[in-house]
């Protein structure tokens, strides 16, 4: 019932060890704090000998060993350069924990316990938390947090790569996860597909921040741009299930010898375009870009914000699949987070149920008749009654004409519809247009497209500026004046405070705010989708959707707004 998921693993894992940067090597400095020395290239990393860091040996520990008389050391997961790491519980809550020991004299406990208890300080509940760090009896230890529902983005790439919203979801999560640690001055610096777990509800967890690039003695003198070129290269793989460097690593291969970095969109047919540029926006390689227009990300702050500006990925649309008759199987497998049951082979099939053997006896067949001598008695008797019934009513309604009514014909109402629309442009003053050209892809039936604002900083209502004033939004033209019913509009981000308004049926061309005096739907703060029906139908040629305050940006600063898709409903 072992479960090697934990930093500890990860810890252990070689595969990859090459540090993502170009000519970068390992080092032996702690990875939380910039405790950096001054090297020759501009991202170059330094090792301490191998001998040094095994002069201290690791602890002889056994299983069922406790430390501070709390945590019950189960199972030993790792061995390595004088640490030890362990599965643990703790006895005190009733939970597994993983728990990482070194001796008091090896020479990067100092950097470990200071990493650790740095890293416990951020508290962001997208990273594995650090629970404690001790030092005790000769012993350095940190516990951290064990997730046996998480899933290691390597177990979820080894199926093949990831759909477009998934590795859009891992790339925003990851990015701006690391953009909040680093503003606390705390770097990672050992990203890579084993670091990062996957949750039962499609979250992303992040495990030892700080800790794990100090327990490798491991440092860089650009820690930004390390760390935004390792989710470079978790999107890359997420993208390709392939690994952006010559060599194999974590369990995928490596890109062909001689070809350098190339685009995920030429590895792989039907990559998404906008995923496919921000990944090489993030690979640096010392400074240059292989993205096609856009500048690199060198912080994951950039990166962060590259991903908010894009149009939201929408999900697949679920598959509905006849379940199986066996019983699912769990993912709390021993020594992997939802790997493959030991063995590889697969799970044994219930036998089928055979049915009920028939009534062969004689007092079955005996029952036989009399249920159908039953049967046939309560059918001839419930004939006969329909039968009355129908006559007494033919008799009692031939004494008079009855005209048919014509009422049913009159209440008939007209059939709701989407609305053809001819024409959309964007509501804005005409001196200072924000993205006129784009307002077409409101209405040009893809959801991918968007109209986006532009970025106002300080307020939320277009950063309270004089011609702003009345806000913005995108007026559509149905071509004629229809009785407009409702809306179906897809927003670009949730949290735009939004109201449909519309125009006199006499207007030609409106283009001010006094243009539209009729209002459709009343203003609200709406998520992703505004769907809406007006208290009675209005006649309108001209739609307009206003937005009148922004949401925030990911990673705060700017707000910015948008609509993807604009539906007109009436007849």
């Amino acid at each position: 019932m072992a479960e090697r998921s934990t930093a500890a693993v990860d810890v252990a894992d070689n595969s990859g060890g090459k540090p993502l940067t170009a000519k970068a090597d390992k080092a032996t400095t702690d990875g939380a704090q910039a405790a950096i020395k001054t090297g020759t290239h501009k991202d170059t990393a330094r090792a301490e000998a191998p001998s040094t860091a095994r002069d201290a040996e690791s602890p002889e520990l056994h299983s069922g060993h406790k430390l501070a008389k709390r945590y019950r050391l189960e199972e030993c997961v790792t061995r390595l350069e004088g640490f030890s790491s362990w599965r643990a519980v703790d006895e005190k809550l009733r939970r597994a924990v993983g728990v990482h020991i070194l001796p008091a004299e090896h020479p990067r406990a100092r950097p470990v316990l200071a990493a650790a208890r740095s890293a416990a300080l951020l508290g962001d509940p997208r990273f594995v938390q650090v629970l404690d760090a001790v030092e005790e009896n000769e012993l350095v230890y940190v516990v951290h947090e064990w997730l046996p529902d998480a899933t290691e983005l390597s177990s979820v790439l080894a199926s093949g790569p990831m759909e477009p919203h998934d590795a859009y979801q891992l790339v925003s999560q990851v990015s701006q996860a690391m953009a909040a640690a680093h503003r606390e001055g705390l770097a990672h610096l050992r990203l890579h597909p084993g670091s990062v777990l996957r949750t039962e509800s499609g979250q992303y967890r992040i495990r030892g921040l700080a800790v794990m690039a100090a327990l490798r003695g491991i440092s860089s003198d650009h820690p930004q741009r390390t760390d935004t070129e390792a989710i470079g290269a978790l999107l890359y793989a997420a993208l390709t299930q392939r690994w952006p460097y010559e060599s194999n690593a974590y369990g995928l291969p490596g890109l062909p010898k001689g070809t350098g970095l190339i685009a995920p969109d030429q590895v792989r047919a039907g990559v998404h375009r906008g995923l496919s540029e921000l990944a090489m926006r993030a690979l640096v390689n010392d400074g240059a870009t292989a993205s096609r227009q856009e500048k690199p990300c060198a912080t994951p702050e950039e990166l962060a914000k590259a991903v908010a500006a894009m149009p939201r990925i929408r999900p697949p649309e679920p598959s509905f699949t006849t379940p199986s008759s066996g019983y699912p199987r769990t993912t709390y497998q021993q020594g992997t987070y939802g790997g493959p049951p030991a063995g590889g082979g697969r799970a044994a099939q219930p036998a089928p149920v055979p049915p009920p053997p028939p009534l062969q006896s004689r007092t079955g067949r005996a029952l036989k008749w009399c249920v159908s001598a039953l049967l046939i008695a309560a059918l001839g008797l419930g004939s006969w009654q329909l039968a009355d019934t129908l006559l007494k009513e033919g008799d009692s309604s031939s004494g008079g004409n009855h005209a048919p009514s014509d009422d049913s014909e009159s209440d008939k109402k007209p059939a709701i519809k989407k609305l053809p629309i001819q024409q959309a442009t964007e509501f804005s003053p005409k001196d200072s247009p924000m993205a006129g050209a784009k307002a077409a892809l409101a209405v040009d039936g893809d959801p991918n497209t968007a109209w986006i604002t532009k970025a106002f900083y300080g307020h939320s209502n277009f950063g309270n500026l004089g011609n702003r004033s009345e806000g913005s939004g995108i007026v559509v033209d149905l071509g004629s004046v229809k009785s407009v019913t409702g809306v179906d509009v897809n927003m670009y981000a949730a949290g735009q405070t939004v109201e449909v308004l519309g125009a006199d049926p006499s207007a030609s061309a409106p283009s001010q705010l006094d243009d539209f005096p009729t209002k459709i739907i009343g203003s609200d703060q709406v998520g992703g989708e505004l769907k809406a029906n007006a208290g009675k139908p209005v006649k309108t040629r001209y739609v307009l959707i206003h937005i009148t305050d922004l949401p925030p940006e990911p990673g705060g600063g700017a707000y910015r707004g948008g609509i993807k898709e604009i539906k007109v409903l009436g007849s």
